[in-house]
């Protein structure tokens, strides 16, 4: 026997319910949606920052402009104490023994770190009352190959970043400019003897003063 057919109000009734069915597979998607969507603007946000983090404290984003070059051609040895036109030199004549490189607390003979500058060491030197947390960078800037680390009382600018035929004053010890510093001009191409060693020389005032 047939069954009869439905009723209007029936009809009506599923057709309601498949609307709303609709309506709220719709909107699930739709939430779907902007829950992926905020997702994903937060992680963009957030690799945004990280990325921006690390440029801004990346030293090769550093302006190098304020650096002094100098043409140090004579690079001979001299035994007896040189009289330099600078505190610390960028070069010029030097003992035949290099200072080895390392983190000294006291001055170390500018003839001898010459030498180590010839070598292509970096030279990072500081006044005497430098603060102590500033001191603190460059030593641990010091804790590498071909660097040397001293104070000398005689600079005029806080802290300075030398190196064969460059140079670099600073009124603080500002890490990201000295790395700068270091990855540019540390065994640099213009370095008169490149690869020759920074250890192994002396640690002893060999210079014959007056």
């Amino acid at each position: 026997m047939p069954r009869p057919d439905r009723t209007p109000a029936a009809s009506d009734r599923a057709a309601k319910a498949a609307k709303i069915q609709k309506a709220g597979k719709a909107a699930d998607r739709r939430r779907g949606v902007l829950i992926w969507g905020s997702a994903v603007a937060v992680v963009v946000l957030i690799v945004g920052a990280v990325v921006f983090a690390v440029v801004r404290d990346s030293p090769a984003f550093v302006d190098l402009a304020g650096v002094e070059d100098f043409e140090n051609t004579p690079a001979n040895h001299v035994n007896e104490q040189i009289d330099y036109d600078s505190p610390v030199p960028p070069g010029g004549p030097h003992h035949p023994a290099w200072w080895d490189c390392g983190v000294y607390e006291e001055e170390v003979p500018t003839e001898h770190a010459v030498h180590s500058l010839e070598h292509g060491a970096v030279w990072l030197t500081y006044q005497p009352d430098l603060p102590a947390d500033q001191v603190e960078v460059l030593a641990a800037l010091g804790d590498e190959e071909y660097m040397l680390v001293s104070p000398v009382a005689d600079q005029e600018s806080p802290v300075m970043a030398t190196s064969w035929n460059h140079q670099l004053e600073l009124d603080t010890a500002d890490e990201r400019t000295l790395q700068a510093f270091i990855r540019e001009y540390r065994q640099a191409p213009d370095t008169p003897e490149l690869g020759a060693a920074c250890t192994g020389g002396t640690v002893t005032d060999l210079v014959a003063r007056q």
